[in-house]
């Protein structure tokens, strides 16, 4: 399997798709009844590129709700900033307005925000197959910051249907995700 190729065809494929809107509001349905009963107070995710599913809007509404609930609760949202030198992942508090940079890639991440830990982390998937794997494009930022984490978060990819991959074979490195959620609901656990 040429994985460059197939990331490649995938991103191109998810930036042509004519529904992609309307498979971005299915899956924030999705994400929003999903994060319901969960326990989670600080959640890391990304900022979205090349036709990616955007997690924010429902991760802000998330946020929005738990100021709402009987016993209200400080929810935070985390952004990924890169360390460069290690290749990992931090993740900085993030929330609408809040200053912003690229970063050496050219990706939006907060400026000057605090460093936060989160319990539960949406990765964006450019594929993904059965046993909770991802295809992601190549940099293995997500799977050594996930073997660095203590605790790990709880994990969950989110995709499009178009990237589910029946026949992925995963490497020895990768890490399988606790969760995949697409336009059509739950994809992982089955």
């Amino acid at each position: 399997m040429d994985k460059a190729a197939l990331r490649r065809a995938l991103i191109e494929e998810r930036l042509n798709l004519p529904d992609r809107l309307q498979r971005s509001d299915l899956l924030q349905q999705v994400m929003r009844i999903w994060l319901v009963n969960r326990p989670d107070t600080v959640i890391g995710a990304y900022w979205p590129i090349k036709g990616e599913f955007d997690p924010l809007p429902a991760l802000h509404r998330w946020k929005e709700d738990g100021e709402l609930l009987d016993e209200p609760q400080r929810r935070r949202i985390g952004l990924p900033v890169v360390n460069k030198v290690h290749k990992t992942l931090t993740f900085h508090a993030w929330h609408p307005g809040c200053p912003m940079e690229e970063d050496a890639y050219g990706i939006p991440k907060p400026k000057d925000t605090e460093v936060i830990v989160p319990t539960l982390l949406f990765v964006p998937c450019v594929g993904y197959a059965p046993g909770g794997y991802r295809l992601g494009y190549g940099g293995g930022f997500y799977d050594r910051t996930l073997a660095t984490l203590q605790p790990k978060p709880f994990t969950v990819g989110l995709g499009f249907t178009h990237g589910y991959l029946d026949d992925f074979e995963p490497e020895e490195f990768d890490l399988p995700l606790d969760a995949i959620l697409n336009d059509n609901g739950v994809v992982w656990p089955v």
